[in-house]
């Protein structure tokens, strides 16, 4: 049960990050200019993030109580 949560956690923030990227993607800062290690950064922690908690999310299996 620990598992499926700390999996659901991950995609969460997994989503997370990848709105963070698209966000920064579509604002651009005073200079017209995109600042692209910070877009780099969110969207390759966010990709971490959310294919680790799908990958942790579906390798567990339910137990019957």
């Amino acid at each position: 049960m620990e598992k499926r949560i700390f999996g659901v956690i991950l995609t969460i923030l997994g989503i997370g990050g990848l709105i963070m990227a698209a966000y920064n993607f579509v604002e651009k800062n005073s200079q017209n200019q995109y600042e692209i290690k910070t877009i780099a950064v969110y969207a390759v922690l966010g990709l971490l993030f959310f294919f680790g908690g799908i990958g942790l999310l579906r390798s567990t299996k339910d137990k019957a109580i």
